[in-house]
């Protein structure tokens, strides 16, 4: 798939209303494209989570390492003073780093999947000895069952490698054609199966969920 890397950077900020449309303008012309001209960087894209002033963007990378390159550090560890003053002013950051494990997508979809209107993040926090029956799970059974669905256009799974602020070990996002699929019967059967019911009675089962709507054209090397 064009613009999609091995890894990602997750990363959320929410600007305060008097100062979101310059935030949009800073992050569209300046934040994201002194990043994606970085090599490593493949592509960007942001969202923005319905009726709240917070937004996502998510990175495509090569790999995990591009955030330890020279050419990184020497972008993140001489910001602008706009840059400087946005970092400071934001809030409801976050941060993850996660490296791709699997991608399952539609034979056929209607929409290119890496393009999708809406993205659909799912966080969580396995412990080790959990790991291999969620996966399992999750690439066996979850996934296909919602596949069923043919607007549920692709899913990517993750192994968080670092991230704030919560501890997460798990990241799967799923690109969807509208936000119905959330309410569709291939969903609630996902959700409704002996095996999940049994890890879902783990008291670690407590999944963080975003739902967030593309806001601009994805961003590339060349522009």
């Amino acid at each position: 798939m064009d613009h999609k890397g091995a890894a990602v950077l997750f990363s959320e900020m929410t600007p305060r209303p008097d100062f979101e449309a310059e935030f949009n303008v800073w992050y569209d012309e300046e934040h994201i494209p002194l990043r994606t001209a970085c090599a490593g960087f493949v592509s960007a894209c942001r969202y923005k989570v319905a009726e709240t002033p917070g937004y996502l963007a998510v990175y495509e990378l090569t790999d995990i390492g591009v955030l330890g390159s020279d050419a990184y550090r020497a972008i993140k560890d001489n910001p602008s003073e706009r840059t400087q003053w946005m970092l400071a002013n934001v809030t409801g950051f976050t941060r993850y780093l996660a490296r791709e494990t699997s991608v399952t997508a539609q034979r056929a979809p209607a929409v290119v999947p890496l393009e999708a209107p809406v993205l659909y993040s799912v966080f969580f926090n396995v412990p080790p000895a959990a790991m291999a029956d969620f996966d399992a799970w999750y690439e066996r059974e979850h996934v296909p069952m919602l596949m069923e669905n043919p607007d549920w256009l692709m899913v990517r799974r993750f192994e968080v490698a670092d991230g704030v602020p919560q501890p997460y070990t798990r990241l799967a996002l799923h690109y969807l054609a509208n936000d119905a699929v959330l309410s569709s019967p291939e969903r609630e059967r996902a959700r409704g199966t002996p095996w999940r019911a049994r890890l879902a009675a783990n008291s670690w089962f407590k999944g963080a969920y975003g739902v967030f709507h593309r806001h601009h054209q994805r961003q590339t090397p060349a522009g």
